[in-house]
């Protein structure tokens, strides 16, 4: 049965409850009460509802022109008896904090995270990031994620939100696509060893060239924190630990670039 759709309304003036309540999902501690998270963009909004997501309330700039992606995805909005909402150009650049804000963006409810849902048949690779801080390179490494067609992305300890705004707009909707989970070290490793699954780590620890290691699916390819990399207790505990070669002065890679280069090398090396 159809949700009745709700009369579109308009929200004005910047303090607003909807406005207010908008704004507070910028911080951590609200989103976690509320049990959701804002997106922005109109592309970001149409790569969720074509994942299968719809946000539970929209809002967007009053007076915009019509354009046939945001008219799908109001009416998918509506036929869920959302809430569709316009206001002004000043109430979403204080939602989002940015004096040119989106013309759009959209509250989703959160998603399990347990890594229990995961399928270790999905793909031959997944990735796995402990500590990392920077919400740009959490996006990044989804975005990564979605390329190389991983089965998830496995965000271990004391990782930044993938939920904050930051981290969603980096991700360009790869936060729609990609099976996220979060576990500490501990629960992680208890998972992983109930079944199938090659622990590699990115390391400099008696690790061997990550061109031509002996990959096993399914693969989980882990990096450290950007400043400190994986605890050496990490890096003892895992399957195989590779590195890759550094030829100039930088004695280390980006994080979420070490990601994306071991990804793509193990999916060369599993692919049939």
């Amino acid at each position: 049965m159809l949700a009745i759709a709700k009369p579109m309304r308009t929200v004005t003036g910047l303090s607003n409850p909807t406005v207010k309540y908008l704004r507070s999902l910028r911080e951590k501690k609200h989103r976690r009460r509320e049990g959701v998270f804002l997106a922005e963009g109109l592309r970001l909004l149409t790569d969720a509802r074509e994942s299968g997501r719809v946000p539970q309330m929209l809002a967007m700039a009053e007076g915009r022109d019509h354009h046939p992606l945001l008219d799908a995805l109001i009416a998918a909005v509506e036929a869920e008896g959302g809430d569709v909402i316009e206001m002004s150009e000043a109430a979403l650049s204080k939602i989002s904090g940015k004096d040119n804000p989106q013309a759009v963006c959209g509250v989703f409810g959160e998603f399990d995270t347990s890594v229990e849902r995961l399928e270790r048949s999905a793909s031959p690779i997944f990735l796995v990031a402990q500590a990392l801080r920077d919400p740009g390179n959490l996006g990044t490494m989804l975005r990564t994620a979605d390329a190389v067609g991983a089965g998830g992305l496995v965000l271990i300890d004391d990782c930044a939100d993938p939920f904050s705004v930051e981290a969603v707009r980096a991700s360009m909707g790869a936060i729609f696509t990609v099976p996220l989970a979060q576990a500490r070290w501990d629960e992680f490793a208890s998972w992983l060893h109930g079944g199938e699954g090659q622990l590699v780590a990115a390391s400099l620890r008696d690790a061997v060239d990550y061109r031509g290691a002996p990959y096993a699916a399914p693969c989980f390819l882990m990096v450290g924190n950007e400043s400190r990399g994986l605890p050496e207790e990490y890096e003892m505990a895992c399957d195989l630990r590779v590195t890759i070669p550094m030829l100039g002065r930088a004695d280390s890679l980006n994080a979420a670039v070490a990601g994306a280069v071991l990804a793509y090398e193990a999916l060369a090396a599993l692919r049939p």
